[in-house]
């Protein structure tokens, strides 16, 4: 399961895809699957927060990071969190993560939704994340309610329906121990009607 988590998704009516066609951001477009702007559902059951493997030297281990993705196809996990805190996301730059992602999207893509996490303090680095899991090929983003500034309920309900405005699935990570805020259960409930929010990651420590 995902770590000290319970991970509860709301799905959404009927649905069995969405598409990111549409959405051109040439930045970052590179996709590496035959199928990387089709983005799969999540689904109930079990949902793991892999880590990011590292050389002795700080570098990227891609190798070892195919290797545990492979690990997860084989025993059927559900759903893979990529770069979440786990993932060591807050310490790799933007060109880090795309090839964390680009590997994720080869090796798993069709096989197991892609859950990046895409959320930090700054809305602007969240968007440039988020957009960056689209055009790479994730299926879903998990974005965590913004740390330090304690934002008030309006606040978080705009910076979660901004991020789904943007086109891919978000997961809402609430884990108000860490960042000092707590989204209540009724401005949950607001962020619920968006049907891209599909999710919520709560982390009561």
């Amino acid at each position: 399961m995902l770590h000290r988590t319970a991970l509860f998704l709301a799905l959404c009516n009927g649905a069995s895809a969405f598409t990111a066609a549409g959405i051109n951001h040439a930045k970052y477009t590179s996709l590496h699957a035959s199928n990387a702007n089709e983005v799969m559902p999540m689904t109930q059951g079990s949902s793991c927060a892999i880590i990011t493997p590292m050389t002795d030297t700080g570098k990227l281990d891609i190798p070892s990071l195919r290797k545990l993705l492979q690990i997860h196809v084989d025993a059927g996990t559900d759903n893979l969190c990529i770069l979440g805190t786990t993932g060591e996301a807050s310490v790799l730059s933007m060109d880090e993560r795309a090839q964390v992602l680009k590997t994720a999207v080869e090796e798993v893509k069709g096989k197991i939704p892609i859950l990046a996490g895409t959320g930090t303090i700054n809305p602007e680095h969240v968007k440039e994340m988020t957009l960056q899991a689209m055009d790479i090929g994730c299926d879903a983003s998990l974005v965590v309610t913004p740390y330090y500034v304690k934002p008030p309920q309006r606040g978080l309900i705009k910076h979660f329906t901004s991020m789904a405005d943007l086109g891919l699935p978000v997961v809402m990570y609430n884990i108000p121990g860490r960042t000092k805020v707590d989204l209540t259960p009724e401005s949950t409930a607001i962020c619920a009607d968006h049907p891209l929010i599909v999710g919520l990651k709560g982390t009561p420590i």
